[in-house]
């Protein structure tokens, strides 16, 4: 056994060994991604309280956070309509009492938690309840137990660090340990930002903005605090974005130009032969990126080009014309895309255009049979399958291509950057098409995209409709189904779609199950309605997909496997229980599967109150707004840009500190320093800047080696 007493402290040591952790807090402490002394630095809180002043409970005023201590005298579940449960807490102080309430919650464990008579510390901001008329009350506050007698005299009269913490490690003890590792540790950050850097910022140093941002000084104003707006905040964020725009400057610098591509020729005969197939005309922003798409074709690197576009803009059209660019060039091309249901609709919008143009189209999914797959495989490696249209199947070893010149990444999103890797590395140096209809905000592109050309289909077709969007609570939702029948009557269609709930397919296709009986034995009973679900046959999908195209089903209910990829001009109505429960790109690709023909349509929002603040900021942004990039900003403030780009799944580092919306300015001049040290010093040389350089690549690791494929 190692004598860990007398080893030299490092930044890499285990926070096992750190006073009061020990094995058990250890492995609480690794949900956290808390794993070395170094994770524990910047792990930094994520606002403050302010304990020079605990209010009483009268004098809590509405919309206003404040902190407040009281007894807890009624604790447990109560019911909300007909389906939600919530845990409520009744606290009293000597001047009147508070309700307090979560929406997601372990019975057991928050019965422990609060037992009849104990004393807390509460941290919220209490509203008035409007929906049920039960006075003041305070959703999801922060809460720590008093222990003695007294608040800890040592948390009255200072701004209080507030941490993310985890089941079974207490706030109180979280603190401890951090306290522990900034005051063993922070010394040992040594200073990697250039002089002139930290100068011209007027930055204070790396151990100093440690020590600030954990333990501020009571001076400071916790509303700069709480908007990552003091010096040391400032540091730390300036830093972290630093490094990674650091990474892109020094990438674009050296391997630019390395890599040779295939040279295509472009606008051939095959691509005026599949135009004259069209029933209708291409938009200018369609025709003005298929030019910079030729462009990139048509040069010796191979491309590696984002679009970007709305829900509705007509991307498939633009990457159906570039694969048939790469067959025109004697290669084979793939359209790779994150779910079954999308890849069999890309198949059979695409697949009549290339029956009537002689050209072989395959899909490949996971749910081939051993047989077929086997068969498709062969077809593929001997060149006689000239598209392919597939999942993430595609990149499996058993997949080898002849001739892969172009592959096009649909939703990329969804993608975790090593299976975006692996499919250009089926053939030599393809080009690379990727779209989304995930608007990128800015900030996002310039941290994510330093490789890529971004192209933006900002047009939609002629004679789209804009959808109007309402929201209906759950005692007004017989009054969305009213509209339902209406549009019926007109002979339109409608979609109503069911959430997943808890992570659960089973529950999530039980619930649709019961929303499909209810509409079609107790609402609509001369009406068609049928269920979609990812757990389907693929034929039984296709089916009924097929049945919905031609109007012979009146109403689909389905899970949200109908997000994208669905195009049925007649669906007018697009109805969503629980939007609440809905993420807001999510909830706006689904909206957008209805307005695709030239009769008006709606989208109804069915909340069940009560809503959390992020649920409710969702709703009022998808309510306010058609607009793609505004929705997108919204989403990254909402949910931060790890979430946004698909959990810890970008590609790039995951952001401890920085938020890509709030800190845009520090984001803009971290950039700015980057790229300029970097033509000053391309391969950081220079003996001061060592130390960065080692750091860039600790921070970085492999990632640089991936930031030209995200």
């Amino acid at each position: 056994m190692p004598d860990n007493s007398r080893k030299k402290p490092s930044l890499s040591d285990s926070l096992q060994y750190i006073k009061g952790v020990g094995p058990k807090r250890a492995l609480l402490l690794e949900k956290l991604d808390l794993n070395t002394v170094e994770d524990c630095l910047y792990f930094l809180p994520f606002r403050y309280e302010d304990r020079t002043e605990v209010r009483k409970i009268s004098a809590l005023v509405p919309g206003e956070r404040v902190t407040f201590t009281g007894e807890i005298v009624h604790a447990g579940t109560a019911r909300l309509g007909h389906r939600k449960k919530i845990f409520e807490v009744v606290i009293k102080d000597e001047t009147g009492m508070i309700r307090a309430k979560w929406f997601q919650f372990r019975e057991p464990y928050m019965m422990e938690k609060f037992p009849i008579g104990a004393r807390f510390v509460f941290s919220g901001k209490p509203e008035f309840n409007r929906y049920q008329g039960t006075g003041l009350e305070v959703t999801h506050p922060d809460t720590e137990r008093i222990t003695g007698d007294e608040l800890d005299m040592q948390e009255l009269g200072r701004i209080i660090p507030v941490y993310h913490t985890t089941e079974g490690l207490h706030l109180n003890s979280l603190r401890t340990i951090l306290k522990n590792v900034i005051d063993g540790y922070a010394d040992l950050e040594n200073e990697i930002l250039p002089e002139e850097v930290v100068r011209r910022h007027q930055f204070p140093s790396r151990p100093e903005a440690i020590r600030m941002v954990h333990t501020p000084s009571s001076d400071l104003p916790v509303k700069d605090l709480d908007r990552f707006r003091t010096a040391a905040q400032k540091r730390i964020i300036f830093e972290e974005l630093f490094l990674i725009q650091l990474g892109l400057a020094f990438k674009r610098k050296h391997t630019h130009h390395l890599v040779q591509g295939k040279v295509f020729k472009t606008r051939g005969p095959l691509i005026a032969k599949f135009m004259k197939l069209l029933e209708f005309e291409l938009t200018g922003a369609q025709k003005r990126i298929l030019a910079e798409i030729m462009d990139d074709l048509e040069q010796g690197q191979p491309m590696n080009r984002l679009i970007q576009g709305d829900v509705g803009s007509g991307k498939t059209v633009v990457a159906l014309i570039s694969l048939l660019t790469a067959i025109e060039n004697q290669s084979q091309a793939a359209l790779m895309v994150p779910t079954e249901i999308l890849a069999e609709q890309h198949f059979l919008n695409i697949e009549p255009y290339c029956r009537k143009l002689g050209i072989s189209i395959e899909l490949v999914t996971s749910a081939l049979s051993p047989k077929d797959k086997k068969s498709i495989q062969q077809k593929i490696m001997e060149g006689k399958v000239e598209i392919v249209v597939g999942t993430h199947a595609l990149i499996q070893k058993t997949v080898q291509f002849h001739n892969l010149g172009l592959a096009v990444i649909d939703e990329q999103h969804r993608f975790g950057v090593l299976q975006r890797e692996a499919i250009g590395k089926k053939g030599t140096h393809p080009h690379i098409l990727i779209m989304t209809a995930t608007p990128i905000p800015r900030s996002l592109a310039l941290t994510l995209y330093g490789e890529m050309d971004v192209s933006l289909l900002d047009e939609f077709p002629p004679g789209r409709q804009p959808i109007v969007t309402k929201l209906f609570y759950e005692n007004k939702r017989e009054q969305a189904y009213a509209v339902l029948r209406k549009e019926a009557n007109k002979g339109r269609q409608a979609y109503v779609v069911c959430p997943l709930i808890e992570e659960s397919e089973t529950l999530d296709l039980k619930t649709a199950m019961e929303v499909q009986d209810y509409l079609q034995n107790q609402l609509f009973p001369d009406l068609t309605i049928r269920l979609i679900h990812g757990k389907m046959k693929k034929e039984e999908r296709q089916q009924i997909m097929s049945e919905f195209k031609e109007g012979n089903i009146h109403i689909l209910v389905a899970t949200t496997v109908i997000e994208v990829g669905i195009d049925v001009k007649n669906a007018t109505l697009m109805i969503i229980e629980h939007a609440e429960r809905f993420g807001l790109s999510q909830l706006h690709q689904l909206r957008g599967r209805v307005g695709r023909g030239e009769h008006a349509s709606q989208c109804l929002l069915i909340g069940y109150p009560p809503f959390s603040e992020d649920g409710k900021a969702r709703l009022e942004a998808i309510v306010k707004s058609n607009d793609g990039f505004m929705i997108a900003e919204e989403d990254l403030k909402i949910r931060g840009p790890g979430d946004f780009m698909g959990t810890r799944q970008s590609g790039m580092p995951i952001l401890r500190v920085a938020n890509l919306v709030r800190d845009i300015k520090i984001l803009e001049a971290a950039r700015k320093e980057a790229f300029s040290l970097i033509d000053h010093d391309p391969r950081l040389e220079d003996p001061k800047h060592q130390t960065l350089k080692q750091t860039m690549h600790h921070y970085l690791g492999n990632k640089l080696d991936l930031l030209n494929i995200i």
